[in-house]
């Protein structure tokens, strides 16, 4: 039982310091919507996603390597992080010069007239990232986790500062993250005395081959899950309108409270994936976290798909009321999201990182041609690109499912998993179409959903304490 009380601890501290910073995230809403007009807040998003994509490419990857060498045990932990960190230096060094000639160019563009602060973006993203996870990877969750705190209770800070005070709009919506990224690094590398383990003469070439050798395929990985999540909104940008895809990006901040639970998990589920050896117990470690993780999504899924217009009224300003009729697709979106996610644990367990980049690939090529053929057929409204978004995960996650039992054979309880799915996505159908009785369904379908996945949740976190007292 060790291990679970162990993934327990670790998702509890981290679910703690998660959640109490990015609930100011999202209290932050109604300020960035009253302040930023509908193509602004477009404008503003397209500017992050950009940086997001750009982030992977100007690290090599580096950063992935960082935290999966590390976890592999102390005896070269200063090596793996010396040599991260120079690789670290020197992408980030050539990148600065390419943003530099890009600069001098004058690309423009309303997105390309802010190339110095995408390219601060992404450098500040990165050595907060090297940090951060290397903290955690050691083990330091408590650290890894009150750092996350600072980093979000500065960027709300800054948020006001420029917005409010100085009313820069898109630059201070976009720097408030910059200046916050560069603060909290500061302060966990001395906080956690990290000066200690970098030492740039254990830079080792043979060490550095083998993380480059596990980070360049995460590299297009990472690119094409940025296409799965982003490539819409910049389809619906050129296809519809500024102002269609701020009402959607709007809506996209509200179902990814479904990824924050992702996020809180799976930071605690890596280092335990990785830390059990015996393949039977790996199997059944799996199996039993998985049908606990997807009952927890989905009920949160079913949740916010019941509250979508209440969230809208709550949390965004009344000129973006319409953008909650893509908060439930898009909530059944990050659910398949999040269990592909988990389902990538496997190929990191396994360091099969070469079969992530290939399910990567396929998920954003289904997105792209769905996007293509589906956001037509909704005139002025970008139902098409959250549709497409769902497609393009439940695509990955048949794909992974089949393909990861191959390096860990475990049960997905795939029954649960096909009735969770069709009785959410009904929960979408009623909600959209407002079709009668529409409340008393939802609440219905709700209510069902709740009792299947929380008699089992419930009765297996009994079954746990239980065995700790015995223990």
């Amino acid at each position: 039982m060790g291990k679970y009380k162990n993934l327990l601890s670790n998702a509890g501290i981290l679910g703690i310091g998660t959640f109490a910073s990015k609930i100011l995230v999202f209290l932050m809403m109604p300020l960035y919507t009253s302040i930023l007009a509908k193509d602004e807040f477009s404008v503003a998003d397209l500017i992050t996603q950009t940086a997001n994509l750009l982030i992977p490419l100007a690290c090599i990857g580096i950063v992935d390597g960082i935290f999966r060498f590390t976890l592999d045990g102390k005896e070269e932990q200063k090596k793996t992080f010396s040599s991260g960190m120079a690789v670290l230096l020197a992408a980030s060094a050539v990148f600065s010069a390419i943003a530099a000639v890009l600069g001098l160019i004058g690309i423009s563009g309303q997105i390309w007239d802010y190339v110095w602060l995408i390219a601060a973006y992404v450098i500040a993203a990165n050595f907060h990232s090297a940090v951060a996870q290397y903290i955690r990877a050691k083990g330091n969750t408590l650290l890894f986790t009150v750092g996350g705190i600072i980093g979000t209770v500065l960027t709300v800070a800054f948020n006001v500062l420029f917005l409010v005070v100085f009313d820069l709009n898109v630059l201070g919506y976009v720097l408030s993250v910059v200046v916050a990224d560069v603060v909290v690094t500061v302060i966990l590398f001395f906080w956690a005395k990290l000066y200690r383990d970098i030492d740039f003469r254990l830079v080792d070439k043979i060490k550095v081959v083998e993380m480059l050798k596990y980070s360049i395929p995460m590299i297009p990985t990472t690119v094409f899950w940025w296409i799965t999540n982003v490539s819409d909104r910049y389809m619906v940008t050129a296809m519809v309108s500024h102002d269609v895809n701020g009402l959607y990006s709007a809506a996209y901040k509200i179902p990814t409270l479904l990824t924050l639970i992702c996020m809180v998990f799976i930071e605690a589920w890596q280092f335990s994936a990785v830390k059990e050896s015996d393949e039977k117990e790996r199997s059944d470690f799996f199996g039993t976290v998985f049908s606990a993780y997807q009952g927890i999504l989905f009920m949160f899924a079913s949740t916010l798909i019941l509250m979508s217009k209440v969230a809208t009224i709550l949390l965004l300003n009344k000129s973006y009321y319409d953008s909650w009729q893509y908060i439930p697709v898009l909530a059944l979106a990050m659910t398949y999201s999040a269990m592909v996610t988990f389902m990538g644990s496997v190929y990191l367990v396994r360091k099969k990182s070469v079969m992530s980049f290939v399910t990567a690939a396929i998920g954003a090529v289904v997105n792209v041609v769905l996007n293509f053929l589906l956001i037509p057929k909704f005139p002025n409204s970008a139902m098409g690109a959250a549709i497409a978004t769902f497609l393009s995960y439940f695509v990955v996650m048949i794909i992974r499912s089949v393909n990861t039992q191959k390096y860990v054979k475990f049960n997905m309880g795939l029954l649960k998993l096909a009735f969770n799915t069709v009785a959410v996505a009904a929960q979408c159908v009623v909600m959209i179409l407002e079709v009668k009785y529409w409340v008393i369904i939802e609440i219905a379908v709700f209510a069902v959903v709740v009792i299947v996945n929380g008699k089992g949740i419930v009765g297996g976190i009994l079954r746990a304490i239980k065995n700790l007292k015995k223990n």
